[in-house]
């Protein structure tokens, strides 16, 4: 290797291949005289990968020893154009735009982008150039020689091209407006961005395409803001005339109060700040944030080169001049802000107090009306009477009224607010006593109905709820409660409780207006004290008044607070009838009306401890006789059977009757009788009986017995009433017959309200379900026995009868098997 290599000559080895030198240059010398001038920064991608990082084009490139250097990109590229052939006018115009694009071509090369060190990589973008013309290699033009190579083919895109209506010499399409030449390709100075060499339309694409870009418009304004760090690479700043910016005291107010709205701090704050701005090649200060927004005031003046301040001398360099003015400038600016805030201030101030001062006169126009009100309230307040006010010189108890009505309906919110409901209490109440205190409620019930109806209307408050004296008690309440209770009050006290009809109706004529709590204290404290006493002084022998004559009249009103009256009243009845006889009919008038009255187990429990022993005395005296029967005990009997359960009555004919009936039947029947009377004679006994008796189970056994004995008399041997075994037979028959239509009618009938029931309740879903609700229906109960069962089968009592359900039958217990029985015995048997 020769020592050529060694000290930088170049040599081209390939073609395409350039050897970087080695030779001193300017970047060297700069950098050893000037060791402590601005330097690049290190992009990221070059710390990332160092010495094979991309470069940028418009960094300055620092020799190294490198082998190959980067080509370079900043010189135009030539592309070779195409089309189509165009007519001979359109050949010539662009003939003549030719000879414009060439003089163009002449003119010098556009300078490169300027260094880095002078300004900043973005704003090196903006060094905008005018529009280049377009260059081609080789000199071909555009529009000569396409389709040329179809002589030498068919000519079949030609062809194609005619039959799909296209027209030599004219644009694309149906309306001719595509474009025949293709899209021309125009060279970037540099290896800027986009955009950033100014506007790169061609112009193809400005004819074919002429609409404005608003890109173009931006690129203006970007070039106008940052005008000052454009660098003029021919030089020329120094010839162009500054340009001045003025401000009038509107925009700068205007330009003020954005600042003062983006910083919190207040006017005197902003002007003694002391701002430091680094960002450009010498340390600058300022005094306010407002002078940084307006140090690029002037856009198009560009900042003066090194040689034009060399050009100039230093005969007009005056910084402490230029200091001073735009020192006055800035604290005039800043006055004038001051000034802006403080007026802006003052406006605030008279806006606020201007709505203060609405606000105040709205409240005080509130104020005076509210004391109109108030003097208007007060005058009808001094009309109502006092106690210096003499009697019947004051207004009377209707004038009050309709006072307290003006209260309520006009000066509402006053009578809720100052409560002057209660001065009814001093008002009303003595002229309310005053006429109450000659009324006799049991003569007059209706006196002063009306006027206590009209003051409920007025005093009574929905609010409020009183149950019981107290010192918070409704107003209306109050009224009631002091002036009508003393007056009920002594006439209770002379009371007779056995002239019941004008209590209970003053009671009900004034129930309607008199508070729940009111009524009960009437009722509990007062007339069933009255009631209590006269029911103990109460004798049922001697005592010619029923006593259900004065009791039950108190029913709709005291219901079940009347309770503790009912046991004294039936230990006299029980004591009185120790000596009774059935014959006499006196007793069951008496006890008739109380059957109702009296729970059903204590009724019940009454009638088997002093009523069922007299009869079944009675019927234990009966003589059947049939030849002279004595009907009277058995009516004495009968006459009791609406006051006496069915079980019960049909329990004491079983042991007190019947076995004396068919004793008296079978010794008739063994001595050869006639069997026509004795047809009649079963007959007549039968008819004694109500159709509700005959429907119980042991009623008909007992009658089916009968029938049965009559029939095995007739068949048995000896000597026969001609007849009387058809007879016999005849009336077996018919009797079962009826029996039978009889369970059918009463089945259809259970099976209609089971039907119509189940309409709103729902229809049982089975037989243990239909059980259920044929046990309620005949108040009988229906349980299962806890822990008994019959063959893996749960047992139940229905009433005092134990069954089991199996398969949809029901089983009863017998005397020593269990029998099925249908639901209308099984419910016959347990009453």
């Amino acid at each position: 290797m020769s020592m050529s290599h060694l000290y930088g000559r170049r040599e081209e080895e390939e073609e395409g291949v350039e050897i970087e030198s080695f030779e001193v240059t300017d970047w060297d010398l700069a950098n050893e005289f000037n060791p402590e001038r601005r330097r690049f920064r290190q992009t990221k991608e070059q710390a990332t990968y160092g010495i094979w990082a991309d470069r940028d084009s418009d960094e300055d490139e620092r020799p190294s020893f490198g082998g190959k250097r980067s080509k370079d990109y900043t010189t135009p590229v030539s592309f070779v154009s195409a089309g189509v052939r165009k007519t001979a006018a359109e050949e010539k115009q662009q003939q003549q735009e030719g000879g414009s694009d060439d003089s163009d071509d002449d003119s010098p090369p556009a300078p490169p982008p300027p260094p880095r060190a002078t300004a900043p990589k973005k704003l090196q973008m903006g060094t905008f150039g005018g529009n280049q013309s377009q260059r081609f290699a080789g000199g071909i033009q555009s529009g000569k020689g396409i389709g040329n190579w179809e002589k030498h083919t068919k000519g079949i895109g030609q062809k194609l091209l005619q039959k799909m209506g296209y027209q030599p010499g004219k644009g694309l399409g149906k309306n001719a407006q595509g474009i025949v030449n293709p899209i021309e390709a125009k060279v970037r100075k540099g290896k800027g961005a986009v955009g950033a060499y100014g506007n790169e339309r061609t112009q193809q694409s400005l004819q074919d395409f002429p609409v404005v870009d608003s890109e173009e418009e931006e690129e203006k304004e970007f070039k106008k803001e940052l005008g000052q760090w454009r660098k003029d690479p021919t030089g020329t700043a120094g010839k162009k005339k500054p340009k001045y910016s003025y401000k009038t005291a509107d925009e700068l107010k205007a330009k003020g109060k954005i600042a003062y709205r983006g910083t919190p701090a207040s006017a005197g704050e902003l002007a003694q700040v002391k701002v430091i701005d680094m960002t450009g090649r010498e340390q600058k200060v300022y005094y306010s944030y407002s002078q940084i927004s307006n140090k690029h005031s002037v856009p198009d003046e560009a900042p003066p080169s090194l040689a034009t301040r060399d050009q100039k001398g230093s005969g007009f360099a005056l910084p402490e001049l230029e200091h001073n003015l735009q020192l006055l400038i800035d604290l005039t600016e800043q006055d004038i802000l001051q000034s802006a805030r403080r007026l802006q201030h003052e406006k605030d101030v008279v806006v606020s107090l201007s709505h203060e001062s609405r606000a105040l006169q709205s409240r005080l126009d509130t104020e005076q009306d509210a004391i109109k009100r108030m003097e208007t309230v007060l005058a009808l307040v001094e009309r109502f009477p006092t106690e210096e006010t003499a009697p019947g010189e004051g207004p009377t108890l209707q004038e009050c009224a309709r006072m307290f009505e003006t209260l309520q309906t006009d000066y509402y919110e006053e009578y809720k607010t100052m409560g002057l409901g209660d001065l009814a209490v001093a008002v009303v109440h003595p002229l309310l006593k005053e006429k109450l205190s000659s009324w006799d409620p049991l003569k007059d019930s209706s006196y002063c109905l009306e006027d206590i109806g009209q003051w409920r209307a007025i005093l009574e408050s929905q609010d409020m709820h009183s149950s019981g004296p107290h010192s918070n008690m409704d107003p209306y309440h109050r009224l009631l409660w002091e002036v009508w209770i003393p007056v009920m009050r002594s006439c209770v006290s002379n009371w007779q409780p056995r002239l019941v009809g004008p209590m209970v109706d003053c009671l009900d004529l004034w129930a309607p207006l008199l508070p729940p709590w009111i009524l009960d204290q009437l009722l509990e404290q007062m007339i069933l004290p009255r009631l209590q006493r006269e029911v103990d002084n109460w004798n049922p022998l001697t005592d010619t008044v029923p006593i259900h004559s004065w009791i039950h009249p108190w029913l709709p009103l005291l219901k079940a607070r009347l309770e503790p009256l009912y046991p004294p009243i039936r230990s006299k009845l029980s004591n009185a009838l120790q000596r009774w006889h059935p014959s006499d009919a006196s007793a069951r008038l008496i006890l008739q009306p109380w059957k109702n009255v009296f729970t059903a187990g204590a009724w019940e429990a009454f009638m088997v401890k002093n009523i069922i022993p007299k009869l079944a005395l009675c019927l234990e005296e009966l003589v059947i006789n049939p030849h002279q029967q004595q009907m009277e005990p058995f009516h004495w009997v009968m006459d009791w059977e609406g006051m006496l359960s069915p079980s019960s009555l049909v329990s004491l004919l079983d042991k007190n009757f019947f076995p004396k009936w068919l004793q008296v039947l079978c010794s008739w029947l063994s001595n050869s009788p006639n069997y026509e009377e004795i047809t009649k004679w079963y007959l007549g006994w039968k008819s004694m009986f109500s159709d509700v008796l005959l429907a119980q189970p042991l009623i008909k056994e007992k009658f089916n017995e009968a029938l049965d004995i009559m029939n095995r008399a007739v068949s048995s041997g000896g000597y026969m009433q001609p007849g009387a075994r058809e007879n016999i037979a005849y009336l077996t028959q018919t009797e079962r017959r009826k029996d039978f239509q009889y369970e059918a009618l009463q089945e259809r009938r259970d099976a209609e309200s089971v039907a119509h029931r189940g309409i709103s309740t729902g229809v049982p879903t089975n037989f243990k379900d239909l059980i259920q609700t044929k046990a309620e229906e005949n108040n009988i109960v229906f349980m299962p026995l806890v822990g008994k069962r019959h063959e893996g089968k749960q047992l139940y009592t229905f009433g005092r009868i134990v069954i089991y359900i199996d398969r949809g039958v029901v089983f009863v217990q017998g005397e020593k098997t269990w029998v099925p029985t249908s639901l209308q015995s099984l419910i016959d048997m347990a009453k």
